[in-house]
């Protein structure tokens, strides 16, 4: 060992002795190494300094031609162990870190015999590896220079000519397949008995996904894994031990990289074999991270991975562990309200696979669990005030009592079938084998074509007379048994009302009552909304005393929470209307309305729609073409009754009645008024009464600002949006400057804080709205 030390020491003084590295030092370079037996290993720091020094001389020298070693290869291919002389594997030194390389010829012929011996020689140098056993650590300094060749190549040359085989893309798919043929040799070895060691692969494969290249590496890899595992234990056995060698904190990366990739649950349990249940770190990745802690993974992902844990016995422990925590989490009311409705989504799609995976036995077993989490968790789904979050609570729901109540009746809830809904639900279920009789002939059916129908050609439908005055119209919807009649009366209101309104001002109260209060006797087309145009007709043509009266009643005792929303929504449509200019004594209507408060998810998506046409109508834009159409225009109406409409709404929020909280268990309601305010500011603007609004809609914000719930804080987000399009700038600049600031300083928090994307939005959005109140505070008062 010392005379072959001695050896390289003596070549590498003389190929730096020269004024350039010749083919005859680099002959007696590869000579040496080859007899110090363990190849690079065998250097010392200052022989691997100057072997390092050699190459890179070569690289910069301008070569008049190229240079070739004794033994006829290439003088690189002799340095870097390419000649066919086998040399073992660690005499491929690949210097570390690379020094910047000048063009020339010399770095053409380097890059050239690299990109030769990537290609011809890496499967080889991999197997060798494997071959190895017994130390401590796999080549270590070998396998980083191998899984970042891409990147000190491309640092080295530094924008210059790079091949193409080096690029990521490239040499990632290449190293996989080098990868597949190591395991080759390795599982030819083992039917012949020889012992094998592929710690040295895992940790190509960490290294790599942890570098972020799982998609290069594993798009090669796991589909020739999964072909090659089919049906051969020997290589289900090379690919679990390749897994499982993987260092813990490469671990995530790979497992990631496998589970999105595999086909299916049962591809990826014969490629991960019961990793999650030797490893304890790949155990917390599969049942902790990648479910309760993350949530920006697809459904199939979630399939993948739920279906692995349930195709062994051992793992099904895991797969019932990981349901008891998804619901634990589920049905956690702090959850609910803190979490964004992504997670929450993702959250109830991984406990319906989970679901779907029990067996009867193991549902019996844990019935007791399954039963309280269910009633827990709809409970606290159901009072959120996102419609997104309830529909999943109900969906859930479901889905549980029909697995716990197979015999017995199951929950059943009220909702839109949607897309979203029926993908939930499908989860649930297992896709059956679907078969045709093959004896269609068999079966017999009837048709309602073999009845001879009626002939009706000449019957005519008996319309019922509407009542013609607005007090008859009263009569009919309290007192009358006639049902024909008061379906009449219920379509006729509305255009009577409008056809009458001296009449209807001597009864607007009393009628407004009778609207309020008015249930649905029979099952009348579109009745809800019939009675909600009827009440606004009613508050258009009497708006003091009718809006009086409905806000009034919104703090009243005895109302069910669907008449005090519905007061809000007549509030709103009744201030729009008003706001709206009339041409020759019609409203002139937009054509969609710019607030739209059912459904309640769409608020915030409307507010930003507002504040966008509201600064679209705020630019002047100078431009070539035909004149616009004039916009109607006429007195506001809303301008002398803004104030009976809003105050009155913030004044007793803070009490609670016996049946009404708002600042408790009835926070969807408030969330509504909250909305209901931040509209009705904004329907106000170049109105008398904004200025004295917009600062009581100031503190009533500043009080709520802290609130739990998301669609609140929305709201309260909105009326900021709201005042600062609607009260006049000099107004908010001259005498709200330091609520201006204070509300800035809560408006960063919220845009770096708060868990909801919507609120983090609009807070943003309420930022640039205020930017421009600077500038226009700059053009004021110049610097």
């Amino acid at each position: 060992a010392a005379m072959a030390t001695a050896a390289v020491e003596s070549a590498l003084r003389e190929a730096l002795a020269g004024p350039a590295p010749g083919a005859a030092a680099l002959g007696a370079l590869r000579d040496a190494l080859a007899a110090a037996g363990g190849g690079e290993a065998a250097l010392g720091p200052r022989e691997r300094e100057r072997l390092g020094a050699v190459l890179r001389c070569l690289a910069a020298r301008p070569a008049r031609g190229p240079q070739r070693a004794p033994g006829g290869g290439p003088a690189v291919s002799a340095a870097l162990g390419g000649g066919g002389g086998g040399a073992p594997c660690g005499a491929v030194p690949l210097p570390s870190p690379l020094s910047p390389l000048r063009a020339g010829a010399g770095l053409r012929a380097l890059l050239e015999e690299l990109e030769r011996l990537v290609r011809g020689r890496l499967p080889a140098v991999l197997g060798e590896l494997c071959r190895q056993r017994g130390a401590a650590e796999p080549g270590a300094g070998l396998l980083g220079a191998v899984v970042a060749l891409p990147e000190r190549l491309s640092n080295a040359l530094q924008g210059g000519h790079h091949p193409s085989v080096f690029l990521p893309q490239n040499y990632f798919p290449l190293l996989a397949a080098a990868i597949v043929e190591a395991l080759h040799e390795v599982a030819a070895a083992l039917r012949g008995g020889l012992d094998c060691s592929i710690s040295a692969l895992s940790h190509v494969l960490g290294k790599v996904c942890i570098r972020g290249r799982q998609k290069e590496i594993l798009s090669v890899l796991v589909p020739r894994l999964a072909e090659l595992t089919k049906s051969d234990c020997i290589w289900q056995r090379i690919c679990w031990r390749l897994v499982e060698c993987v260092p813990d904190r490469c671990m995530e990366a790979v497992v990631l990289g496998f589970v999105e990739r595999a086909s299916g649950a049962d591809v990826l349990s014969r490629l991960l074999g019961n990793l999650v249940v030797k490893n304890k770190h790949a155990q917390f990745v599969v049942t902790q991270k990648f479910l309760l802690l993350q949530y920006g993974y697809t459904t199939a992902v979630l399939q993948n991975l739920l279906g692995y844990l349930s195709l062994d016995s051992l793992r099904r422990a895991l797969l019932i562990k990981v349901l008891q925590e998804l619901l634990e989490t589920w049905s956690s009311s702090s959850a609910v309200k803190h979490s964004p409705p992504e997670q929450q989504e993702y959250i109830s799609k991984a406990i319906l696979i989970c679901l779907s995976h029990l067996k009867d036995s193991e549902i019996e077993s844990c019935r007791p669990e399954l039963l309280t989490s269910m009633m827990e968790g709809v409970k606290c789904h159901l009072e959120s005030s996102l419609p997104q979050i309830r529909r999943l609570g109900m969906i859930v729901a479901e889905s549980i009592s029909s697995k716990i109540n197979t015999d017995g009746p199951v929950l059943k809830f009220q909702y839109e079938e949607d897309d979203e809904s029926r993908e939930l639900k499908s989860l649930l279920v297992q896709a059956p084998s679907f078969c045709v009789p093959t004896n269609s002939c068999l079966y017999f059916f009837y048709s309602d074509d073999d009845l001879t129908p009626y002939d009706m050609s000449e019957d005519k439908e008996l319309k019922t007379k509407a009542p013609v005055y607005i007090r008859d119209c009263i009569e009919v919807l309290t007192g009358s048994e006639d049902v024909d009649k008061w379906e009449a009366t219920v379509k006729a209101i509305e255009s009577l009302v409008r056809k009458n309104p001296a009449a209807t001002r001597e009864v607007s109260v009393e009628l407004a009552k009778i609207l309020l209060h008015l249930e649905e006797k029979t099952c009348i087309e579109g009745f809800a909304e019939l009675r909600q145009r009827a009440q606004v007709a009613v508050l258009t043509v009497d708006p003091i005393p009718v809006a009086q009266y409905l806000t009034s009643q919104f703090y009243s005792l005895n109302y069910s929470l669907r008449q005090r929303m519905d007061i809000l929504d007549v509030l709103v449509l009744a201030a729009r209307e008003l706001s709206c200019p009339k041409v020759h004594g019609k409203t002139k209507h937009v054509e969609k309305p710019c607030v739209q408060l059912l459904p309640a998810s769409d608020s915030s998506k409307d507010w930003r729609r507002i504040v966008d046409e509201r600064i679209k109508s705020k630019t002047r834009r100078f431009a070539k073409g035909p004149s616009q159409v004039q916009v109607a225009s006429g007195p506001n109406e809303f301008n002398s009754v803004a104030g009976h409409f809003f105050f009155p709404l913030l004044q007793n929020f803070d009490r609670p009645l016996s049946t009404f909280d708002l600042l408790g268990e009835d926070h969807f309601v408030l969330g509504r008024l909250v909305h209901t305010l931040a509209v009705l500011l904004y329907l106000a603007v170049n109105t008398m009464a904004v200025t004295a609004m917009g600062k009581a809609l100031m503190e009533f914000v500043w009080t709520l600002r802290f609130h739990t719930d998301s669609y609140v804080r929305q709201g309260l987000l909105s009326c900021i949006s709201s005042m600062l399009v609607s009260v006049p700038a000099e107004y908010l600049l001259n005498n709200m400057t330091e609520e201006l600031l204070e509300t800035q300083s809560w408006l960063g928090d919220v845009v770096e804080k708060d868990p909801d994307g919507d609120c983090r939005r609009l807070a943003l959005q309420n930022l640039l709205l205020m930017e421009n109140l600077k500038k226009k505070l700059n053009k004021i008062v110049p610097s």
